[in-house]
């Protein structure tokens, strides 16, 4: 049943049920499988292992604010088929959650404590746009995927060179945030201006920087 189907307080309550499993529990089973399930795992030192937790956590709590992101714009889009497009993504980045927390298991590691704060956060600000406009909406989507890209990139960079399983997980997560950025332009989002995506940059680096350490 989709949203436009339920009353507002079957909507607020599934909404509501959707971050509570997003920010606390374990990730959903995912569509696909990690692109690192078929490589070996390699030995790195304590140092290096470390580092990949760091990034990785900031990776999934990237998602986690995707995934709120996303429910937040389908809650209050104007136009059905732009919910059904933030429904579809979102369930794309259910993906990238479930590979990062996999990878972070393995390493040894834990998710952010801070991704519920994330979670709401990013639900607001997404739900703020689709209230606003489906075309302000897109061209949020668009901003905030081109950012997590520039991550990833930074990432790629910054990740031991022979943890090749988080190196595969990154990779495949670039090409789908890419994707992602290209059909919300397509679908009629807003380009935002580099003055607004200059103090996205900033809220960005917050809260990698914390979640890296927590």
């Amino acid at each position: 049943m989709s949203n436009r189907q339920l009353s507002a307080i079957d909507q607020l309550l599934t909404q509501l049920d959707q971050g509570m499993r997003t920010a606390f529990a374990s990730a959903p089973t995912p569509q696909r499988a990690s692109p690192a399930v078929k490589l070996e795992d390699t030995e790195l030192s304590e140092q290096e292992r470390k580092h990949a937790i760091g990034l990785m956590r900031v990776n999934h709590a990237g998602e986690v604010c995707a995934q709120a992101l996303y429910q937040g714009q389908a809650l209050t889009a104007k136009l059905p088929e732009v919910g059904v497009q933030m429904e579809h993504a979102a369930a794309e980045e259910i993906d990238h959650l479930a590979w990062c927390e996999e990878r972070i298991t393995e390493l040894g590691g834990n998710t952010s404590l801070l991704n519920p704060i994330w979670y709401a956060m990013s639900f607001g600000i997404g739900a703020g746009a689709g209230l606003i406009s489906d075309k302000l909406s897109l061209g949020f989507v668009a901003a905030t995927e081109d950012q997590v890209c520039e991550h990833l990139k930074i990432h790629l960079d910054q990740l031991p060179v022979n943890d090749h399983k988080s190196r595969a997980i990154v990779e495949e997560m670039l090409v789908d945030e890419e994707r992602h950025a290209q059909t919300a332009l397509d679908a009629g989002g807003h380009h935002f201006p580099k003055p607004i995506k200059t103090i996205m940059t900033a809220v960005s680096a917050a809260m990698t920087g914390s979640s890296y350490r927590l």
